[in-house]
């Protein structure tokens, strides 16, 4: 018993130690906080309790580091990884907001000049790539895509970047709601203009294509973001 209360005592300390870097590399838990809390996540960080961490009057459990790797956006058991070479970094998060809207809202994407427009939006994704005021982001819904993407992953949209052949794009078929598929295209139609295909990864749907409905492509996406199904 005094060897498992020893052991759990090592891999607590191992933990504080690797939260301490983080937090000393961002200026202090109230900086560390700001930072890094996920607007997705079920609540902020509070600077608070990472200060009674980091000066021994609270614990650091696996299920206080599994919390704190969540809200902080760190891959999962990253506190509890000890091995002196790792084959991942700590990703950046980025302080660009993008807007993260409902497929309606997408379908009509093409009417919303920027999407800093949305001041009614109520959640947002930070990122740190480098895009267009009109990026927004969707939660994917549905069958059609698995199994690369599951329902619950969370996309985001780039209007102006065009899409290439494998690309996975966000259109619009002439109904209300938006539709995310895979961009194939398929030459040039007598009248001259593009043909493509909208592919699903799950072959139980089926594939739109562009000569024979109408379809519009919002935009292109550029990152994919997969959660663990809860």
């Amino acid at each position: 018993m005094q060897e498992e209360n020893l052991a759990n005592m090592d891999k607590s300390e191992a933990r504080i130690k690797k939260l301490r870097a983080l937090v000393e590399e961002d200026g202090g838990p109230a900086e560390f906080a700001r930072k890094r809390s996920r607007p997705d996540a079920d609540k902020p960080i509070d600077p608070t309790f990472i200060s009674q961490i980091l000066n021994g009057h609270r614990s650091f459990g696996e299920k206080a580091a599994a919390n704190m790797e969540r809200r902080a956006g760190l891959p999962p058991r990253y506190f509890d990884d000890h091995i002196a070479e790792s084959n991942v970094i700590l990703a950046k998060i980025g302080d660009r907001r993008i807007p993260l809207i409902d497929y309606v809202q997408a379908g009509k994407w093409t009417e919303v000049v920027n999407s800093n427009q949305l001041s009614n939006a109520t959640d947002w994704i930070l990122t740190d790539l480098d895009l267009s005021d009109n990026a927004f982001a969707l939660e994917i819904k549905g069958e059609s895509m698995l199994p690369r993407f599951k329902e619950g992953d969370r996309i985001i949209v780039d209007p102006t970047v065009y899409p290439l052949p494998g690309d996975f794009v966000v259109a619009k078929n002439g109904e209300h709601e938006a539709t995310f598929k895979k961009y194939r295209p398929r030459g040039i139609s007598e009248q001259g203009t593009q043909v493509f295909e909208l592919v699903p990864l799950n072959e139980d749907f089926a594939t739109l294509r562009s000569d024979i409905c109408q379809i519009t492509i919002i935009g292109t996406m550029v990152e994919h973001r997969s959660y663990r199904k809860k």
